[in-house]
């Protein structure tokens, strides 16, 4: 795998060691490897069936791993997990599914107090209070989930995801179902929450919110990791044209 340059502020706090997952004679992922540091925005491109949502899945806990690690910094401590589990139950990434797991009939406020009671979340209404503040969506707390626009159903798909304060944020394809203008408002969010420490991975197949957003690129094709770094350095000598660049590598490592 091709490797850039990395901006970790006080060591990794997620790593991935040689990470596999097989479904049954499909190899979804091989010996994936990477670290993320705190408040990284990292992007994992790649084409569909790449392995991009098995990966987060995997560090997010939500499906188990065939072979390798993951390991995370809860505070001061280290919570390991060996194959996907965790062994110690503590909760250190959020994940926020392309499909928001939410209850349309429900209001947000609703929403955010049953899953936080679920999470076992301590103090749930003033957690759910600071969320509510925190994602812009203090005055859409009382509407029903159903009514609210495209890009205020992702808020409360991440909101949810950030209800127990966990280090990284693991987002799939967070941004596919909306306008433009819908995006931006999306990605100065995420971008405010990285700058305040929170590290985001996030899943796209949009080589532009990787320009734009992400500050290290991860691009996997076919379960394997074929580069992690900024995303100018995929750029050849005179190049500009990022899709291009991203072309050539898929070609030039067999993933035409």
């Amino acid at each position: 795998m091709e490797r850039g340059g990395e901006d970790q502020r006080s060591g990794p706090v997620l790593q991935v060691a040689a990470l596999g997952k097989r479904f049954g004679e499909r190899v979804a992922l091989r010996d994936v490897s990477f670290e993320l540091g705190d408040g990284e925005l990292v992007a994992v491109a790649g084409p569909n069936g790449a392995g991009k949502t098995t990966l987060l899945s995997i560090i997010a806990g939500v499906q188990r791993a065939s072979s390798g690690s993951v390991s995370y910094r809860v505070a001061s401590n280290a919570a390991v997990r060996d194959g996907g589990h965790a062994r110690d139950g503590a909760r250190a990434v959020g994940w926020a599914p392309q499909h928001a797991a939410v209850y349309s009939k429900l209001t947000v406020r609703e929403n955010l107090q049953l899953f936080a009671r679920l999470e076992r979340v301590a103090d749930a209404d003033a957690v759910v209070a600071r969320m509510l503040e925190q994602t812009g969506l203090a005055a859409r707390a009382g509407d029903r989930v159903e009514r609210l626009s495209g890009g205020n159903r992702q808020r409360v798909n991440v909101a949810l995801a950030l209800l127990s304060q966990p280090r990284v944020l693991a987002l799939d394809e967070p941004s596919s179902a909306l306008d433009p203008g819908q995006r931006a408002r999306l990605w100065r969010f995420i971008g405010a929450l990285a700058e305040h420490g929170t590290s985001v991975l996030f899943s796209t197949h949009h080589l532009g919110e990787v320009r734009r957003y992400a500050s290290r690129a991860i691009v996997l094709a076919d379960g394997e990791a074929l580069f992690d770094g900024a995303p100018a350095q995929l750029l050849a000598d005179g190049e500009s044209d990022l899709e291009a660049a991203f072309l050539r590598l898929l070609t030039e490592r067999g993933h035409s």
